[in-house]
């Protein structure tokens, strides 16, 4: 197909205008579901004919709704999660996103038993919601977007981020995230009583403190 003068989008664009994961694009792409056009450098385009001919092809067009999710790894932190919720209604206002539900919790990344995550599985199976809205990856989980991410599409949603990379303002909270890996693994190593444990966790504690200064 000739594209000529036409827009080429890059293809986070086009998953944004079409509301699809990036995880999505992909399979698209492979399964020849979607038209590309590769740059002189080898870069992946997408003619933005693409994306009327598939806006065109959709059913009629639902209300798209969304929940919020916002995460602070603890309660001094509550101005900032209460200055993300107000940041995401306003995104999903701007998007004509329909808000149902606005979850947070004040608690590690690293937990999984979060009141506030748990509910949003729920509403992911019991599907009531077709994107859920977050600032930062970690905000949803310290490892494993990905997991979560693909299991939130065999439901038919997609989790949009609004920000890109981590604040550099969260390196605190990853301290603390790192400090809770280091004491869970010595704990099941040398026992959550022992010495070795303890002077484990302790020599950790001073290497980043060390790290900290130098920077």
């Amino acid at each position: 197909m000739p594209v000529g003068s036409e827009k080429l989008l890059k293809p986070r664009e086009f998953c944004e205008l079409i509301g699809i994961s990036y995880r999505t694009f992909k399979r698209w792409v492979s399964e020849d579901r979607v038209h590309v056009v590769r740059t002189p450098t080898g870069r992946i385009r997408v003619p933005y004919s693409e994306v009327e001919r598939i806006l065109r092809e959709k059913p009629e067009t639902k209300e798209t709704r969304a929940v919020i999710y916002a995460r602070v790894s603890s309660s001094d932190q509550k101005s900032d999660l209460e200055r993300q919720i107000q940041y995401l209604t306003k995104y999903c206002s701007a998007k004509g996103y329909r808000v149902v539900d606005v979850l947070s919790d004040i608690a590690s990344g690293l937990r999984t038993n979060r009141r506030g995550l748990l509910k949003l599985f729920n509403h992911v199976v019991n599907k009531h919601v077709d994107v859920v809205i977050i600032t930062y990856k970690d905000r949803l989980t310290r490892f494993g977007f990905e997991y979560l991410e693909h299991f939130f599409e065999q439901y038919g949603v997609w989790i949009e981020v609004v920000y890109g990379e981590e604040p550099k303002d969260a390196y605190q909270e990853l301290v603390e995230d790192l400090l809770a890996i280091v004491t869970s693994f010595a704990g099941k190593l040398y026992g959550m009583r022992s010495h070795k444990k303890k002077r484990l966790v302790q020599g950790f504690r001073k290497l980043l403190e060390k790290v900290e200064k130098n920077d």
